[in-house]
């Protein structure tokens, strides 16, 4: 009888570690947990990215408004071309389209339309001040309130101080 309980005992431990592992159930809840939490970071995810996109059209417009300045204290004038300004911006990347217009002698705009949706316009601004009978530049930074600006619109920045409708950045 012992012998016949040690061979019994022994089948039990031998089928128990076959049945080891994971049912059906307990991996369709892992998979739903997995699901849940993707759903939730998704969103954030996509938000993150757009961000990124922008700081792109940021630091290209901050860039072209320091070159700007650069260009105007060693030529009395402002750069007429974007090979002139000598930053290496390019004229259209994936994301944004750069440009300038200079409005008359003692200002000019640079700007970054926005080439897809959800991701918002830049403005910047550099002008000519006469404060203390020294002739000086001053530049502002400017990001449109709204994606929804239609694509390939530049936001206005009011000649002067003030960004208008836009978001002041730095001045």
């Amino acid at each position: 009888m012992k012998t016949e309980f040690k061979a019994k005992f022994l089948q039990h431990i031998n089928l128990k570690k076959r049945e080891e592992g994971f049912t059906l159930i307990e991996l369709l809840v892992v998979v739903i947990i997995i699901g849940i939490l993707a759903a939730v970071a998704l969103p954030s995810l996509l938000s993150q990215t757009n961000k990124a996109k922008q700081v792109e059209a940021r630091n290209n417009v901050g860039a072209m408004n320091r070159a700007q300045q650069a260009v105007y204290l060693e030529q009395n004038d402002f750069a007429t071309s974007m090979a002139q300004l000598g930053v290496g911006i390019p004229t259209a990347t994936v994301n944004f389209k750069y440009s300038f217009n200079r409005a008359s002698a003692t200002n000019v705009g640079n700007i970054a339309t926005a080439r897809l949706v959800n991701l918002k316009p830049y403005s910047g601004l550099v002008w000519t001040e006469v404060i203390n009978n020294q002739s000086t530049t001053q530049a502002i930074l400017c990001e449109a309130k709204d994606p929804a600006i239609a694509t390939d619109t530049a936001p206005a920045v009011n000649a002067g101080k003030t960004c208008g409708a836009m978001v002041t950045l730095g001045q």
